[in-house]
């Protein structure tokens, strides 16, 4: 058997989190929910079913936990950096996509949230 494509996936993550343009998003943070897909080869862990072989997603939690705990203006910036982190602590992945949502952004209007996607490769 040959494995075509595989990826891990981690999705809606919250987290509260001081991110935002305006101070007062930095001062009292907001609601966030965070999905991360890194795309790899799978191949090797299917056959052998040791972690070793695979993206241990617990670690894959601790760098999306520790960049969103990092105060940024953007989330765009946020994304990038979670990308920056995974590539170099993964070498295996081909490729991250990274969507933030910010739950209740400021702007007045009655909705989900706003949300930024980003995907970086290596």
């Amino acid at each position: 058997m040959r494995v075509e494509s595989g990826y891990i996936e981690l999705k809606g993550l919250r987290f509260t989190a001081k991110h935002g343009v305006l101070p007062q998003e930095r001062v009292v943070g907001g609601e966030y929910v965070v999905s991360v897909r890194v795309d790899c080869n799978l191949e090797k862990a299917v056959g052998s079913d040791d972690v070793k072989d695979t993206l241990n997603y617990a670690e894959l939690y601790q760098i999306i936990n520790k960049e969103m705990q990092t105060p940024s203006c953007l989330l765009e910036h946020v994304a990038g950096r979670i990308g920056e982190r995974i590539l170099s602590a993964f070498p295996q992945a081909l490729s991250v996509g990274i969507e933030i949502t910010k739950r209740n952004p400021p702007m007045g209007a009655d909705c989900d949230g706003a949300t930024v996607f980003v995907r970086v490769r290596p």
